[in-house]
């Protein structure tokens, strides 16, 4: 049993923690942050160890869990997993090891991309992990039984690279882009999934390379805003939504740069928090 579970202050005026492997958990905290103003939140910034979609399983359930462990100690009363990779690969383990625990996860937006299809056919941007777990191609299995859309993965190797590096709009990253991006298009997809909570900073650019290539509407699917409605339903069935109408706030933790991830929230979000670093953390007791 870890040490968080019979101390959990599961109390409504506690934060919300929201934890990926770099700054793409910024895209879902920013719905967050503006759905649920009176919410405080805690950023986890494992990027020390990003990206995560080069590591094994293993590696990334033990990061998510001594993660989410650093979290409950600083107060937590829910988990955002704001990292498909991370989802994919730990979230199971995490509700094992502490089923008390509000937890909510991110993954493609498979399902509301093949209600908007036309062509039946919807392209997936993701990491490796993320594209290879089971989890992900069992719900893509269903989804294509059920509806008759194909949809294409499509691994983007280097691109949270440069998402993290806050190479937004350089000739490295549009080059990227455009390698990953064509191959869907030439096959008819009208629908592209941004299956990593990195990429929708780079949506603009993702938006400018459809339509250079693309004579047709190419919709794109970012579910952060879903993962938002479901976390304050969540919140709201354990009765830990924030009462008081009073502004939130934000801090910060980081395994890697700290003036980097203060930099990135301020130009992205327009938000200065308060950033410390985490030298080191450990997985919750009697967890391996």
């Amino acid at each position: 049993m870890s040490a968080s579970s019979n101390t959990m202050p599961m109390a409504p005026s506690a934060p919300i923690g929201i934890f990926d492997s770099g700054i793409g958990g910024l895209s879902v905290l920013r719905h967050i942050h503006q759905n649920l103003p009176h919410e405080d939140l805690l950023y986890f910034a494992d990027s020390a160890y990003a990206p995560y979609g080069d590591r094994s399983e293993a590696a990334i359930s033990a990061r998510t869990l001594a993660v989410t462990e650093f979290l409950l100690q600083s107060g937590a009363k829910a988990l955002v997993v704001a990292c498909n990779t991370a989802t994919t690969a730990a979230i199971k383990a995490v509700r094992a090891a502490y089923p008390t625990l509000p937890v909510i996860g991110i993954e493609p937006g498979l399902k509301p991309a093949a209600a908007q299809t036309h062509s039946k056919i919807v392209g997936v941007l993701a990491t490796k992990a993320t594209l290879s777990s089971a989890r992900l191609l069992a719900l893509q299995e269903q989804i294509s039984v059920a509806s008759g859309v194909r949809f294409i993965l499509q691994p983007c190797v280097g691109l949270v690279d440069q998402i993290e590096k806050g190479e937004l709009r350089s000739p490295q990253t549009a080059l990227l882009v455009r390698r990953y991006v064509a191959p869907l298009l030439e096959q008819g997809a009208d629908t592209l999934v941004l299956g990593c909570t990195h990429y929708p900073f780079i949506r603009p650019l993702i938006e400018d390379v459809v339509q250079e290539l693309s004579n047709s509407p190419v919709a794109i699917i970012d579910t952060g805003d879903a993962v938002c409605r479901q976390l304050a339903r969540v919140l709201g069935e354990h009765g830990l939504l924030q009462p008081q109408a009073r502004a939130g706030s934000v801090a910060a933790f980081a395994t890697g740069s700290v003036s980097m991830l203060k930099t990135t929230f301020d130009s992205l979000l327009q938000l200065q928090p308060s950033v410390s670093p985490v030298a080191t953390i450990a997985l919750p007791e009697g967890i391996s």
